[in-house]
C-alpha cells in the first residue's frame, strides 16, 4: 500500500509540473510588435495574420492617451462603430487573454481611427501554436506589358513551418498530462 501511495504522489508531481510548464508557455503578443504598435500607422491585418493566436495566450495593446481598445461585435468591427462595444480599455498596457477558440474584433474607438485602419481580428486556436510568418507574402506583380486584370488573383497558399522545438515540448507535455491523468485514474480502482 505504501508503494502505490509513493507512486500516486510522485505522478501528481509529475502531472503538477506538467500543468506549471503548459502555463509557463504561453505567449503575450504585443499587437504590431515588432515593428509598430496599436496605431494608425500599422498595417492591423498583415500583423494578425503573420501570428498563431493559441488558447492561453494573451494580447497586449500597448497605447498613448489618444487611443483606446474596444472589443466589438463582428458587425461593429466592419462598420467602425464604437457605440456598443462588448469592452473597453482606457489604460495602457492593456492585456486581453485569449481563452476560446473564436474570433474577437478590437478597435480604436478615438476620432477615426478605426477607420483609418486601428483594427485587429484575431482567431485564436486550440493546440500547439506554429511559429508567426517572419515575412508576409509578397504580391505578385503584372509586367508593364501586360494587360490589366479585371479578375483579382487566386489567393496564395503557404505552407507553415515546420514545428520548432519548443512546440515540440509543449506537445511533449499534454502528452505527459494526459498520461499522467490516465495512470492516476488506473491506481486509484
Amino acid at each position: 500500500m505504501t508503494k502505490v501511495a509513493t507512486m500516486r504522489g510522485t505522478l501528481m508531481g509529475f502531472v503538477a509540473i506538467a500543468m506549471l510548464l503548459e502555463l509557463a508557455m504561453a505567449v503575450d503578443h504585443t499587437v504590431g510588435a515588432p515593428s509598430g504598435g496599436w496605431d494608425v500607422s500599422t498595417d492591423m491585418q498583415t500583423w494578425a495574420t503573420s501570428q498563431t493566436f493559441v488558447v492561453g495566450d494573451n494580447l497586449v495593446f500597448q497605447y498613448g492617451p489618444s487611443h483606446d481598445v474596444l472589443e466589438v461585435s463582428k458587425a461593429d468591427y466592419d462598420s467602425c462603430s464604437s457605440s456598443s462595444p462588448i469592452s473597453t480599455a482606457i489604460t495602457s498596457p492593456t492585456t486581453i487573454p485569449l481563452t476560446t477558440t473564436v474570433s474577437r474584433y478590437f478597435i480604436c474607438g478615438r476620432s477615426n481611427h478605426c477607420s483609418q485602419g486601428m483594427k485587429v481580428e484575431v482567431t485564436t486556436v486550440a493546440g500547439a501554436p506554429t511559429p508567426p510568418q517572419t515575412t508576409p507574402p509578397s504580391t505578385p506583380t503584372t509586367p508593364s506589358n501586360a494587360p490589366p486584370s479585371d479578375s483579382t488573383p487566386p489567393p496564395q497558399t503557404i505552407n507553415p513551418p515546420a514545428p520548432s522545438s519548443a512546440i515540440t515540448v509543449k506537445m511533449t507535455v499534454g502528452s505527459l498530462l494526459g498520461f499522467g491523468f490516465f495512470v492516476m485514474m488506473v491506481l486509484s480502482l
